[in-house]
This record gives C-alpha cells, sequence and structure tokens, in this order.
C-alpha cells in the first residue's frame, strides 16, 4: 500500500493525465510519415517513448521549481512540496522514465537514438529557461514539437531529405500552437514571476499584449495547418478538422481576457485537448478513408 500510495503521488505530482495533450501530435508525425497506421511495433514504442519523455520532463521540472512551487500560493499544494512524495522518489522516477525512453529510441530505429541525447537536453533543460530568456515559451513548444518529429524519424528513418518536410512544417506548428497557450496559462502567474525576476512574457510585458502575442501565434499556427495539408495532400476531411481547431482556437482566446482570468483552466486544458484529438482524428481520417 505504501509503494501504491507513492506511486499515485508521482502520477499526480506529474499530471500524467495530461499526456493526452502531447500524445495525439505525436500520432499525428506518425500517420503522415507512414501514409497510413504504421506497424504494431512502432506504434507502441512511439507511445512508450512519449509517455517516458514526459514523465521525464515533469520530473525535471518539478525538481528545478520546487523552491518557487513552495513560495507559489497556487503551487504550494503539489506533492512534492506538501511532503506527499520527497524529491528521492521523483528522481527516482525520472530515471526509470529515462531508461525507458531510451529503450524505446532504440527499439525505434538508429536514427531515433542518436538524436537521443538532443531530446534530453532540451526535456530536461526547458524548466530553467524561464530564469534568463523571454523565448522560454518557444523552447517549452519547441520541446514539446520533439515528440512527432521524433515519431516521424522512428517511421521513415529520416529528418533531411525534402521528402521530410512535413515533418518541420508540424514542428513548428506544433512549436507555436504550445507557445500560445502556455503564454495564456502563465498569465495567472503573472504578479509572482514579476516578484521572482522570472522571463514569462505576461510577468515581462504585461498580461494583454502576453495574450495578444498568443493569438498572433495561435493565428501562424492555423496558416501552417492549412501549408501542412497542402503539402502533405491531404484531403476534406483534414480541413473539417482544422476547421474546428481553428474555431476552438478562436473560442479559446475570446473566454480569456486580461482583466479576468477565471476561464483560463478551461481554456488551457479542456479546449486544447479537444484541439489535439481533433486534429488527429482528422488526420487519420484523411489518411485512411479514399
Amino acid at each position: 500500500m505504501f509503494f501504491l500510495r507513492r506511486v499515485r503521488a508521482f502520477l499526480d505530482l506529474i499530471k500524467f493525465e495530461h499526456t493526452v495533450f502531447a500524445l495525439p501530435f505525436a500520432y499525428l508525425g506518425m500517420l503522415l510519415a507512414a501514409g497510413g497506421w504504421p506497424s504494431s511495433g512502432q506504434f507502441i514504442w512511439i507511445t512508450v517513448a512519449m509517455a517516458a519523455a514526459r514523465t521525464m520532463a515533469m520530473s525535471a521540472n518539478r525538481l528545478a521549481d520546487r523552491e518557487l512551487d513552495a513560495r507559489n500560493p497556487r503551487t504550494a499544494g503539489r506533492p512534492l512540496i506538501t511532503g506527499a512524495i520527497n524529491s528521492d522518489t521523483v528522481w527516482a522516477g525520472g530515471l526509470v522514465a529515462t531508461a525507458v525512453l531510451a529503450i524505446a529510441a532504440y527499439s525505434l530505429g538508429p536514427l531515433p537514438f542518436r538524436l537521443l541525447p538532443g531530446a534530453v537536453a532540451f526535456l530536461i533543460g526547458y524548466p530553467f529557461t524561464k530564469r534568463f530568456t523571454l523565448a522560454s515559451h518557444f523552447i517549452l513548444g519547441a520541446t514539446d514539437a520533439l515528440a512527432p518529429l521524433g515519431a516521424w524519424a522512428a517511421v521513415r528513418g529520416s529528418l533531411f531529405t525534402r521528402a521530410d518536410l512535413p515533418a518541420w512544417i508540424l514542428f513548428i506548428t506544433v512549436t507555436l500552437w504550445i507557445a500560445g497557450f502556455d503564454m495564456i496559462y502563465a498569465c495567472q502567474d503573472a504578479e509572482f514571476d514579476r516578484r521572482e525576476g522570472l522571463f514569462a512574457i505576461p510577468a515581462r510585458l504585461g498580461i494583454g499584449p502576453a495574450l495578444r502575442l498568443s493569438a498572433v501565434c495561435h493565428a501562424l499556427t492555423t496558416v501552417l495547418l492549412i501549408g501542412l495539408g497542402a503539402v502533405a495532400g491531404l484531403g476534406l476531411a483534414y480541413y473539417l478538422g482544422v476547421g474546428i481547431a481553428t474555431a476552438l482556437l478562436a473560442y479559446e482566446h475570446a473566454i480569456v481576457h486580461p482583466h479576468d482570468l477565471s476561464r483560463l483552466n478551461l481554456a488551457f486544458f479542456n479546449v486544447n485537448g479537444v484541439i489535439s484529438l481533433t486534429l488527429f482524428a482528422a488526420t487519420l481520417a484523411a489518411l485512411l478513408v479514399p
């Protein structure tokens, strides 16, 4: 029972259930690379790699930010701060996840395994970037966007030929999408981040400008999604999905205002989860249905 309580506390700490936001975009890279559904082995190992990468990244994030989290009223109730779980357990969980990620990368082929050190550097390093650069939101976006890029590499075994252009369009698309909603999420901590001298855009530039920059990121996300469909030769089902995703992005920005952040969590969690699942389903339908 003690072990199970530790496991539950660890999964709560890293918000394991939020993996659902990131998995569909990893699968998007997988689908586009395969031109449909890949082999069962590729699907399983891409899923394992994605879950392990996110677990490792969130473990690193919680350890890196534990002193900040303790001072922030919004995050002071996290398990690592309350004592429900200790640092040793988080270290252990992160190291196990790193080992699982390495096994998954090796199983997916030579290119994913060669790319692993760079991916690990981003996954571990991104929590520190808000201490010194306004680009931290985009670095987080690029870190998350490594998932579809890695999935493409796993299926195709290449990343640097002309035929790999869809993978890089998807990489930039996900980078901007994540950066945009991370700016929205950071609005709730603007005052705290300002006091701590952190480089979050809402803290440095203000909530209004941050929300406007987020809207620009999401407008570019829509443009890139349309371009991705054209380059990859996707059909009507895909564009219907892009239309729904665009409407959801517009709704996300409509419910969050500089002087009213009460529905921020709805925008961050619910809307973005639906967007990622919608785009995955639309791409799958476009590839599998003539």
